[in-house]
């Protein structure tokens, strides 16, 4: 509980200055739920790009940052643990584990915590996109298959898929401290986890289950996350109906 405790504070100071010092910029492609906690056993952030995105997390609602501090469950690299900001992830939920990024042992420890009360944090492409658009070692960013074996050990539940905009005017991957008073863009989807795994499996009948998450979730990525690019082409629907609407980029 101690630990939890001080899980929650930090999680809150978290959301205190994500609130005093950013702007989210907010869209659903799903219906809002009233409860973002309620049900929830997945979080997946498509786009990773900065060690600052728990900025996002911080306009959570106070109870879904309650259930990350007593049950939260976040994959963390190895690389990135032995890092100074490695404390800090350590305490900002409740079970940080730490994985190689091979489906190794330290990967079924973070299987083996997914329990009937377990919400999972996880970034899926597994790794920070650069300043180039590419990982440290010059790849392209793909979406990882871990994610597969999550939802498939998860009978039921609901996935809240958020799609960001990426956060490198806040803090590229190398740089120490963030840039204040930024935007950050997403936009926010959740999903019936029991309803997904069969349309999945429709979608792509001729792939296994891993290779169909990581071919849908690839194509989510591609199509729904904001870009600059795609926020400098599109029209306000308010200038084209006349009349006041919640912009969607």
């Amino acid at each position: 509980m101690i630990k939890s405790l001080i899980t929650f504070i930090i999680l809150m100071a978290v959301r205190t200055f994500s609130r005093w010092f950013y702007r989210l910029d907010n869209d659903w492609i799903s219906d809002e739920p009233d409860d973002y906690a309620k049900g929830t056993r997945i979080i997946a952030i498509l786009n990773h790009t900065s060690l600052y995105e728990p900025l996002i997390a911080g306009y959570a609602p106070v109870n879904l940052l309650w259930k990350f501090a007593r049950h939260g469950v976040l994959p963390i690299a190895e690389k990135t643990m032995k890092r100074r900001i490695g404390l800090f992830f350590a305490f900002l939920v409740r079970h940080p584990m730490v994985v190689t990024r091979q489906r190794d042992s330290t990967w079924d420890n973070v299987l083996n915590h997914v329990d009937s009360k377990a919400i999972v944090i996880i970034l899926p492409e597994g790794r920070m996109k650069r300043a180039n658009g590419l990982d440290s070692y010059g790849r392209e960013m793909t979406v990882r298959a871990g994610i597969a074996d999550i939802l498939d050990v998860l009978p039921d539940g609901r996935m809240l898929v958020v799609y960001s905009g990426g956060l490198h005017h806040v803090q590229v991957p190398g740089e120490l401290l963030p840039t204040l008073f930024k935007t950050i863009r997403v936009r926010m989807e959740m999903v019936d986890i029991a309803d997904y795994k069969r349309q999945v499996a429709l979608n792509y009948p001729e792939m296994k289950f891993r290779g169909a998450v990581v071919a849908d979730l690839t194509r989510r990525r591609d199509e729904y996350c904001p870009t600059p690019e795609k926020a400098a082409i599109e029209i306000p629907s308010d200038l084209v109906t006349g009349q006041e609407t919640t912009n969607r980029n």
